[in-house]
């Protein structure tokens, strides 16, 4: 059931009736972010406008929410007069200048309000209470003779005008969210809310569900949000707790049937938005910072509010990014944005929340430590780039980890280039980066080699023990590599305990045994030089032995005895070499050949004064 306090702060429920009176809230957080101001309603009119309404020009296919399966509410809905009911409910909301189609859909779609007006007119004609609204019938001219009739009566009586019964059929929402939602709806027409509603849904939730990338996404940011929350914020937490507490959780977010429902009931403004000043103009510009399709709707479910926010001031609140200060939006107007939009789009698509209050705040408050800690500007703003989740971590938290990493000797720009590389772990417990440095020490490192692992590959302490890095000791064993030599391979090539076995590691191994290598041959390879795992087939392994093999015609056994021979350019260094050495008849192991610098090969091999080693002397 919708509630107040799953709507702004400054909104507050509406009484039964009332004189309309209204004034600005005067909350500081709507002056920016919403382009509707909220307002404090006094009161509620008994009767709401009864005239036809011209139809919004959008023109989409009817899309119900009730499912077609959903079990009916009492088995009176098969009967002569929930027939009638529903024909009469087809032809008052299609009084209010709703298609035929549409008004089929409503009628059709909205069993559980058809059945609150069936038992009404049952009620009265059980205890004859119809003669007390005698001077209503004749005042209006009505003839309430007919079951069909006084279901018509009933439910302009109501005095909602259709509103409760498109919230059912077209939104899904239940008896009670539907008559409280329709309450925000007062001065909407219903045509109005049909087009605004199948534009909504057909941008936001066309395509098939996400299969819970969403809601991955949703607890991942919950889970390292640990700043005081604004109204939007804490809205947006309301509304994934109404998932949440669904069967199949917040994995269902990304369902269109579950999700729009629980938008509107946790959002209802968003029904008042203007269709072309507001929605339409959002949807393009997300579309021109290169944001559609199912990231629209993962930013539109992540943060909701971003719907109520105008477009200067998501561009605004993006350049706090930027190193400039950051201008009113006064100033905002007549500012070239330097930002690139695409950059805006791309920190969207990672983390809507970037444009809540809390979390620009908490941008600053970053800004001001990462300072202190003298860590450059530019590497902080490239990690949160990277990955603004960040930015709704507390200084505390952050200082935790910066202290661990500074116990291995990683501070001020060794600190930047680290989280640049790799910002999540700023996001890590103490005690998960502790338990990474004590795994690496069982391997035989010390604190100052670990602190050098961390500043080459620091992905690998923000990553899984269990899943990822024993996995890869596990990997080496299997491959004929002692735990003696551990060091070795880890040290030569950290980022082996990041990559993944099966897509990077072991094709290279079988690539290399197809050549005709033994398993054994290559664990030797590996363990002399474990960077090779890295290199890829086809731009360095394949080119470089063909040329060994059919040009040098040297035997594939010395690359085994000197596997680093796959680290060097082809171009640039064992062609020149090569060629070289043919012209003087000059034979000589790859060691001897690739081993020298250009100085100590020229005196060695070339008898010259020069140090420079000629061009390739290819004769083709």
């Amino acid at each position: 059931m919708f509630t107040p306090t799953a709507m702004s702060s400054n909104l507050i429920p509406f009484p039964a009736k009332f004189n309309f009176t209204l004034w600005p809230s005067s909350s500081p957080n709507t002056s920016t972010s919403s382009l509707l101001p909220s307002f404090s309603l006094l009161s509620f009119p008994t009767r709401l406008h009864s005239h036809a309404s011209k139809p919004h020009y959008h023109h989409h296919l009817p899309l119900l929410a009730t499912s077609p399966n959903s079990p009916a509410p009492s088995v009176d809905d098969q009967s002569e007069e929930f027939r009638q009911a529903q024909e009469a409910l087809f032809e008052f909301v299609q009084a209010f200048g709703v298609s035929h189609e549409d008004s089929a859909a409503i009628s059709s779609g909205s069993p559980r309000y058809l059945q609150m007006l069936v038992d009404g007119v049952r009620d009265l004609d059980e205890h004859e209470l119809w003669s007390s609204w005698k001077s209503d019938e004749e005042e209006k001219g009505l003839k309430l003779k007919g079951f069909k009739e006084k279901v018509s009566y009933m439910a302009m009586e109501k005095g909602d005008n259709g509103k409760v019964a498109f919230l059912e059929s077209f939104v899904g929402l239940s008896l009670s969210s539907a008559m409280n939602v329709a309450r925000y709806l007062s001065a909407e027409t219903l045509p109005g809310l049909i087009g605004k509603v199948k534009y909504m849904k057909e941008i936001f939730f066309s395509g098939s569900d996400d299969g819970g990338i969403i809601g991955k996404n949703s607890r991942r940011m919950m889970m390292h949000l640990s700043i005081p929350v604004d109204d939007d914020l804490q809205q947006t937490l309301a509304f994934f707790e109404k998932i949440e507490a669904r069967r199949g959780g917040l994995d269902m977010l990304g369902s269109k049937d579950i999700s729009f429902r629980y938008l509107v009931e946790s959002f209802p403004r968003l029904l008042l938005l203007p269709l072309d000043s507001q929605i339409s103009t959002l949807v393009g510009f997300l579309e021109k910072i290169g944001i559609s399709g199912e990231y629209m709707r993962n930013i539109l479910l992540l943060f909701p509010p971003i719907m109520f926010f105008n477009i200067k001031v998501i561009k605004m609140r993006m350049l706090a990014f930027k190193e400039h200060p950051l201008p009113t939006i006064e100033q905002f107007s007549a500012l070239q944005l330097s930002m690139d939009e695409r950059d805006i789009g791309k920190m969207l698509k990672k983390y809507p929340w970037v444009i809540a209050t809390s979390i620009q705040e908490n941008y600053k408050d970053v800004s001001i430590y990462f300072d202190k800690e003298k860590v450059p500007k530019e590497s902080v703003n490239r990690a949160i780039r990277s990955w603004p989740h960040l930015l709704g971590c507390s200084t505390s938290k952050i200082h935790l980890m910066v202290e661990e990493i500074a116990s291995l000797g990683v501070t001020n720009k060794k600190l930047g280039q680290v989280i640049c590389k790799s910002p999540q772990i700023l996001l890590r417990k103490p005690q998960e980066f502790n338990e990474v440095v004590s795994l690496l020490e069982e391997v035989g490192f010390d604190k100052e080699t670990i602190g050098k692992i961390l500043c080459r590959c620091p992905e690998i302490f923000a990553t899984s023990i269990e899943r990822t890095l024993k996995r890869k000791l596990k990997f080496l064993s299997a491959i004929g590599i002692s735990e003696v030599h551990y060091p070795r391979v880890i040290k030569k090539y950290p980022e082996l305990l990041v990559s993944d076995i099966d897509r990077t590691l072991l094709p290279r191994m079988k690539y290399l045994v197809n050549m005709g290598l033994s398993r054994r041959d290559v664990a030797f390879m590996v363990r002399r030089f474990s960077p090779l795992l890295g290199y890829s087939i086809e731009e360095v392994m394949r080119p470089k032995l063909d040329f060994l093999v059919n040009t040098m015609e040297k035997p594939l056994r010395e690359v085994v005895d000197y596997p680093r021979f796959l680290s060097y350019s082809l171009e640039k260094k064992i062609k020149p070499r090569f060629w070289a050495l043919k012209q003087r008849n000059i034979e000589c192991s790859l060691k001897d050949m690739l081993g020298k610098n250009d100085e100590e090969f020229a005196s060695e091999f070339l008898q010259a004064e020069t140090t420079e080693v000629p061009p390739s002397l290819s004769p083709f």
